[in-house]
């Protein structure tokens, strides 16, 4: 069995995210596709991740690539969270994860509606009025959920989804509605009311980015290519990492990469997955530092984190799982950083790396503070680390 390493590991990272110096880009849909898709819960983590891997990109740069050229689109997908995607890759994830979020979104909401006792008969109820709001923003071409809302009135209907609950508080179905939409390929969030760092989106149907809207593909097809793209992106890495990151069952992803060419590595005493025509060692890149936001998709590509996270996790995680800004020296993580109210950029070291690394952090970090400008953005979910620097 073929052993790769932990250096070869991270040299691999450096290439193939981007992040080494002789990788970088400024072609936004290029880096996407490096990455397979981005991390969108926190809407300037696409933005922020592009600075990271790129040369002279600016946010209009990736606002053009998402809503003028719409080479992006933003859609639910692995683990019920929002991605940025290259668009010839939607169909891939429609088949292989989206239509079946779908499914279960309905039902849940299905279920708060009739435990409400709202309507005799939810699921036709959800029905109608998802088909209402479709129809409404066909005709508008673009809407805010308030538009669509004043156009089908039903959007308007309270019900509480946890009654008798004291964080529970009844909300319109408007919310509901779109998602689901969003999820079964019908609609997409466009263009945000407000700067890059909004999450307030306008919605437009699928048609404005795909014409004839999105090509059809088995699912077992679709999850095959999927967890191909990851492999190539990735690996090698443990199942279980492949697993985690596309939220689907054990079953379903051994399916998928038995259609796959795959083999086994050995990652120092833990077996890995590689496709079979990638075992070819990975070129050193020179020594290289970045700044990676929250949520990047490149430490939220893994479960298994250890080989580049060290000992850093109770400074660089919130109690959700969830990453914050990290600083990167040659493949590992070595810090933390955030934004503060007067646009610095301040940076700690959790360890000694040295003066050069130093001087390659403060050279990110002066790009880092250029690409916000006047910008001021805290993280969605924040981390204790970031809070200390913020304070």
């Amino acid at each position: 069995m073929r052993s790769m390493t932990i250096a070869e590991r991270r040299a691999r990272l450096g290439v193939r995210h981007r992040l080494a110096a002789a990788g970088r880009t400024d072609d936004v849909a290029g880096i996407a596709r490096s990455l397979v898709v981005l991390h969108a819960t926190d809407p300037a983590t696409v933005f922020l991740s592009v600075a990271a891997r790129s040369v002279r990109a600016v946010p209009a740069m990736v606002e053009r690539a998402l809503y003028d050229d719409r080479t992006l689109l933003r859609m639910l997908a692995m683990r019920r969270t929002m991605f940025v995607a290259p668009v010839e890759l939607v169909p891939v994830l429609q088949f292989s994860t989206a239509n079946a979020l779908a499914a279960k979104q309905r039902r849940t909401y299905t279920r708060f509606i009739g435990q409400a006792g709202v309507v005799e008969d939810a699921a036709a109820f959800f029905r109608e009025v998802e088909e209402g709001a479709h129809r409404a923003l066909l005709a508008r071409g673009e809407a805010t959920g308030a538009q669509l809302g004043a156009d089908e009135p039903r959007l308007r209907t309270q019900v509480d989804p946890a009654p008798g609950k004291s964080y529970s508080r009844p909300t319109n179905i408007t919310t509901w509605v779109l998602v689901t939409l969003g999820c079964e390929g019908l609609i997409v969030r466009g263009r945000p009311n407000g700067s890059w760092i909004s999450s307030q989106y306008r919605w437009s149907p699928v048609e404005a980015w795909l014409p004839g809207g999105i090509p059809a593909m088995p699912a077992d097809d679709a999850r095959a290519a999927l967890a191909e793209r990851w492999l190539r992106a990735f690996g090698p890495a443990p199942i279980g990492d492949l697993r985690w990151w596309t939220g689907w069952t054990l079953g379903e992803v051994r399916k998928a990469l038995a259609l796959l060419d795959v083999t086994e590595v050995d990652l120092g005493g833990t077996t890995g997955l590689v496709m079979a025509d990638d075992l070819e060692p990975a070129a050193e890149p020179q020594p290289w530092a970045a700044l990676l936001p929250a949520l990047d998709p490149t430490p939220m590509g893994w479960q298994e984190r250890d080989w580049f996270l060290g000992p850093h996790r109770p400074a660089l995680f919130d109690r959700n799982g969830n990453i914050g800004p990290t600083v990167w020296w040659d493949g590992r993580i070595v810090g933390g950083w955030a934004q503060r109210a007067d646009g610095e950029i301040a940076v700690r070291f959790l360890e000694d790396v040295g003066a050069d690394a130093r001087a390659a952090v403060d050279r990110e970090a002066a790009r880092m503070a250029a690409w916000y400008g006047d910008v001021r953005a805290i993280p969605r979910f924040r981390t204790p680390l970031e809070r200390e620097l913020t304070a």
